[in-house]
């Protein structure tokens, strides 16, 4: 664990401390427990669509290999359909309510993924060639569109489908509205009036991170009989653990052990990256030196250290803070059940503690 993200549990466990004694939950089990769930329902999703574009679907999840040899590579941790399993389950009802929004929220996000790879040109994920790469940009985009109109065919027939369909359509779009802002971030200058503010920033890590996490949660909850109260909570929960998510993304991504995250140190830096930690640090009176070691081909660890010295890094801590207390708040605001809320709490433990 990084000393970023240990320091982070402190408002959690803070909280726990203030309330009852409860028992440890294990975060992998819970994953595990709901992707057994749902996968039977995913599966069946994927094989309705075209045969060639359910192998490049199957291939994003890492069921299958290119050309449709079996394969057991990484699929993802399935952290948007334990939520809306856990949705449901907080609110009284069986976790198999919430199937159908569990499936079309993990076909969103991997259509999503799938844009974005190729928006971002990355030719990787979870250490094997992304979709575009393996089948080109055409396919994957063509792959992309499927998952969409089957996540949209899912929902339409599942119980309350109107509704469902509602929630996933206003998640969609702060998507593309946080995807846009994201990739607009990059064409702005480092200082000045036209640079982007860490407000700004916040604003796209909802839409584009903590959307979909809100709506999974909230899916759960309305396709399990919840009331309107407990379906906002829900979602509002799930947008500020986005904005956690993205900011503690933010801190290992210039601070992370490459031995866990997987990324090289100071990749952020290299690349350029307009992060939380960065923004804040151009808020400050060492933005003009910060912008001239970002701008030249200087020694990153310059840069991280310039960041850290102008309180870059103690304001994403306590940025993401902020929102995992906000989470906590919204966890409490509504009646839930006690054990699948006790899930969902080591799951906020899990993104703000991790391993991606």
């Amino acid at each position: 664990m990084t000393a970023s993200s240990s320091a982070l549990r402190a408002p959690a466990d803070a909280h726990r401390r203030a309330s009852t004694v409860r028992f440890p939950v294990d975060a992998g089990q819970v994953l595990d427990r709901c992707r057994t769930l749902v996968r039977p329902a995913l599966r069946e999703a994927v094989e309705r669509t075209h045969p060639w574009v359910g192998e490049m679907a199957a291939y994003s999840f890492g069921w299958c290999e290119v050309g449709g040899a079996p394969a057991a590579a990484s699929g993802g941790k399935g952290v948007r359909q334990a939520l809306a399993v856990l949705g449901a389950e907080a609110a009284g009802a069986p976790g198999r309510a919430a199937v159908p929004g569990a499936v079309a929220v993990e076909l969103v996000h991997a259509f999503s993924l799938l844009h974005d790879d190729i928006m971002d040109g990355d030719e990787a994920r979870r250490r094997r060639p992304t979709v575009w790469k393996a089948y080109g940009t055409g396919p994957a985009v063509l792959a992309g569109d499927a998952l969409f109109a089957l996540a949209v065919e899912t929902l339409a027939a599942a119980p309350q489908g109107p509704r469902a369909v509602r929630l996933l359509s206003v998640a969609l779009q702060d998507l593309v509205r946080g995807q846009a802002d994201d990739l607009l971030f990059t064409t702005r200058p480092w200082t000045g009036p036209e640079r982007v503010r860490p407000d700004e920033y916040r604003t796209m890590a909802e839409h584009k991170t903590g959307a979909l996490l809100g709506c999974a949660a909230a899916l759960g909850a309305l396709l399990g009989g919840a009331p309107p109260a407990t379906v906002d909570a829900l979602d509002r929960a799930g947008r500020h653990l986005g904005i956690a998510f993205q900011v503690v993304d933010d801190l290992l991504g210039i601070w992370g052990d490459p031995a866990v995250t997987g990324k090289p140190v100071h990749g952020d830096l290299r690349e350029r990256k307009k992060t939380y930690p960065v923004l804040a640090a151009l808020d400050t009176p060492l933005a003009g030196r910060l912008a001239a070691l970002l701008e030249s081909a200087a020694d990153p660890g310059e840069a991280a250290a310039l960041i850290e010295e102008a309180g870059g890094r103690s304001a994403a801590l306590t940025e993401a803070r902020r929102h995992v207390a906000a989470v906590e708040a919204a966890l409490a605001d509504v009646p839930l059940q006690k054990g699948p809320a006790e899930e969902l709490r080591s799951l906020l433990d899990f993104l703000v503690r991790r391993d991606l």
